[in-house]
């Protein structure tokens, strides 16, 4: 009855609510019930901060592998034996591969629009010096290599431009491989020890760090003519094409099939454009992004779920409320007005706790974990609110609905 006379004194004379008190009635009646109101809120709370969580760690990885692959240039070509293809033949057809050579890594400097063309080989290999020894990854490279894929220098100068077929033994460290064999010492001049041949060390790589597992900083280049000859291998990992970032891919990919085709007498290689390699990566994770969103959406679903029980259980308890309202005045529409605006304030507390809520806790992950990559992708944020808000209406509406056609007399019978 109490309860009664308040939402009464709210009421205008008329057919119409103000604003005002409808503001104040709505949060009137959710005050009434705080245990209840602050549960249901919480639902929607949780279920907000589960989608921004869930996407910023998403979105961090996703920014992550993209960082990691164009940290080198997005305007790579690589080029691998073998065409990976899937074909049918007659039985007893012979498929020969030709191995990719130095020679076709030479040719294809003369493709238009292609600034290098690095030939490349990779193994582990043993170095020593001085009594230090240490298991490291071994490039083969071409003399081009660091400018095309941005390393620098720290120390002395990166390979020479010799003949790759027949360069001399020059070896270039990584910073980690440099600082275990001659800690502070300055190691230009000095000789060590790969595979059981003596190589001249000519510089020392800038700190690259890790890139996808792998430790730049571990290494040794030396020249790839040697590193073949080392690994007893005939044919080249790949050929790294860079090209000039304004030509059309396209073009630079048909220049490089018609040298290496006509070399060949077939096309027994693989192309494989970073730039598509990206494409395909970044569709991928997005697709992720979006899983793990509708995952955390599902938590919105029972914050819906809730609202539609509290709203429920309010016109069950509140049967007299309405008819005293319907009797002075009230019509459906406001009664209709005034349980969905429950329903909507319910969502935006909710959604504003769970927005605090999800921030605060992708920003503690982030602190308590450097290395795991959290970004908060607030598209997605934005969309969970007004999914919350949409939610709760709809949630509120056959509540809604069933207050507003209540008879007002029977309401009243219920005192």
């Amino acid at each position: 009855a109490g309860s009664g006379a308040s939402a009464v004194a709210q009421v205008r004379t008329g057919l119409t609510m103000r604003y005002a008190d409808f503001l104040s009635f709505t949060y009137l009646s959710l005050r009434a019930q705080r245990l209840r109101t602050a549960l249901t809120a919480l639902g929607i709370a949780v279920g907000i901060a589960a989608v921004i969580l869930l996407t910023s760690i998403g979105e961090g990885l996703h920014r992550f592998v993209i960082d990691e692959f164009t940290q080198f240039g997005t305007n790579i070509i690589a080029v691998s034996p073998g065409r990976i293809q899937t074909h049918g033949a007659p039985l007893g057809a012979v498929n020969t591969v030709r191995p990719l050579t130095i020679d076709d890594a030479l040719a294809l400097r003369r493709t238009p629009y292609v600034r290098a063309a690095v030939p490349v080989i990779q193994g582990n290999a043993e170095i020593t010096h001085t009594g230090k020894s240490r298991r490291v990854t071994l490039y083969g490279v071409g003399a081009d290599f660091a400018a095309a894929f941005r390393m620098r220098v720290a120390v002395g100068h990166f390979l020479p431009e010799d003949d790759p077929r027949s360069a001399r033994a020059f070896a270039v460290l990584g910073s980690k491989a440099a600082r275990e064999l001659f800690g502070d010492a300055n190691p230009l001049g000095d000789r060590i020890r790969v595979g059981g041949e003596r190589y001249r060390v000519v510089g020392v790589m800038q700190s690259k760090g890790q890139v996808l597992g792998f430790d730049l900083d571990d290494t040794v280049f030396i020249p790839v003519g040697r590193a073949m000859e080392m690994f007893n291998r005939e044919s080249l990992m790949e050929i790294d094409v860079t090209y000039e970032p304004t030509a059309p891919l396209a073009d630079v990919e048909e220049g490089i099939k018609r040298i290496l085709s006509a070399r060949h007498g077939s096309e027994d290689y693989t192309l494989t454009p970073q730039q598509k390699m990206l494409d395909v990566f970044g569709t991928v994770l997005n697709a992720i992004t979006f899983a793990v969103a509708a995952i955390g959406g599902i938590s919105l679903v029972v914050g819906g779920v809730g609202i539609l029980t509290i709203l429920t259980i309010a016109v069950a308890e509140r049967t007299s409320e309405i008819g005293l309202l319907r009797a002075v005045g009230a019509t459906r529409r406001g009664i209709l007005l005034l349980f969905l605006g429950e329903a909507a304030l319910l969502a935006i507390l909710g959604g504003t706790a769970g927005l605090l809520l999800g921030w605060a806790a992708a920003l503690a992950l982030h602190l308590v974990l450097p290395a795991l990559p959290v970004h908060t992708p607030w598209t997605y944020a934005l969309l969970a609110e007004l999914v919350a808000l949409a939610g709760g209406l709809a949630a509120g509406v056959l509540p809604a609905r069933r207050a507003a056609h209540l008879d007002p007399l029977e309401a009243l019978r219920s005192e």
